[in-house]
């Protein structure tokens, strides 16, 4: 069984969705990210999800740097070890597709390392966000091209991150 709520944060409403076991979704203001979910019962009070939205406050109210709420993601092994790699990157920090590549022991797969980060079901919590393009531009964030960098940038904005 899946359970969902809607976050309200300075970049949009979040909709949350998890399971018994962890969170599984968190799907941003954009158009991509509103694709129904027949199967998943409103419970704004389920603990996973009461957990997340906690955290994802404190995250906004610049108090979290990391989150720590259990995660059920679905995803290919490839998919997951791009995740885990992306959670090693540290607030207010930003690395390449390439740099991922290299840290998961794949050297020369950016392009596959871009399409896992891109399909990150829990963004902001597993933060693909911080991905940058080898050139330091700013280059896609789950969306329309406008409105995906403007949320990416002001996440990284929010973490100090600068850019000239």
């Amino acid at each position: 069984m899946l359970y969902c709520t809607t976050v309200s944060s300075p970049i949009g409403d979040l909709r949350l969705v998890a399971s018994d076991a962890g969170l599984r979704e968190i799907r941003l203001p954009l158009p991509e990210h509103h694709r129904p979910r027949a199967s998943a019962k409103e419970d704004p009070d389920h603990p996973v999800l009461h957990a997340a939205r906690a955290q994802l406050e404190e995250y906004f109210a610049g108090q979290r740097t990391e989150f720590d709420v259990p995660l059920d993601v679905v995803g290919t092994d490839f998919q997951r070890q791009v995740w885990a790699a992306l959670n090693e990157i540290p607030h207010g920090d930003t690395a390449t597709y390439g740099q991922i590549a290299d840290r998961i022991g794949r050297p020369g797969s950016a392009r596959a390392v871009g399409g896992a980060n891109g399909r990150n079901p829990v963004p902001l919590v597993v933060p693909c966000h911080r991905v940058i393009g080898a050139d330091g531009a700013m280059v896609g964030y789950g969306g329309p091209a406008e409105e995906g960098i403007a949320i990416k940038r002001w996440l990284l904005s929010h973490e100090a991150v600068i850019f000239p």
